[in-house]
């Protein structure tokens, strides 16, 4: 019988246990990236192996045995993917509402500060999106002043924040 190998102190001693949680969490990422449609999973990084193997998967749906072994087969790639950017990935496809509501408010802050500031925030936005009209810029900040000096807070105010969505 081989006496085997003693345990050295400075060796990371994974169990068996902790391998198959491991495994386990990956293809439930797997599985969930298998869920996503295609234009979802266009915005997510990772690589080539990875999108052929989600593309078997999503046709072998109806097959059920053969559906388990790919995703212990997709499991087995993920772990030589970027994790953090797929989860990074994932998160902003499942909080999209929240990532669109930051934008808005983002572009409603970018709005009233044009509004505010005049001519130095407009020339501050031209520089960052040089695709920006200058002349076009001015003229809605100038109808915006209008309508909120009128206390009538409506179309130009749309069409500023229309204007600005573009730029991004």
């Amino acid at each position: 019988m081989k006496n085997p190998q003693p345990y050295d102190e400075d060796d990371d001693w994974i169990s068996k246990s902790e391998i198959k949680r491991e495994a386990d969490r990956l293809k439930k990422i797997g599985a969930e990236l298998v869920a996503l449609t295609n234009p979802q999973l266009e915005t997510i990084e990772m690589s080539p192996t990875l999108r052929e193997a989600i593309a078997l998967a999503k046709r072998l749906k109806d097959k059920r045995e053969a559906a388990r072994r790919h995703m212990n087969y997709i499991g087995k790639v993920m772990r030589t993917e970027n994790e953090e950017v797929i989860n990074a990935g994932l998160d902003k496809i499942r909080n999209k509402h929240i990532y669109q509501a930051q934008a808005q408010l983002a572009l409603e802050k970018q709005r009233e500060q044009l509004i505010n500031q005049g001519d130095e925030a407009i020339n501050a936005l031209i520089e960052a999106h040089p695709q920006l009209e200058r002349q076009k810029l001015r003229q809605l900040v100038r109808q915006a002043k209008k309508e909120q000096a009128q206390e009538q807070i409506g179309k130009a105010h749309k069409e500023l924040i229309n204007y600005l969505k573009q730029a991004q």
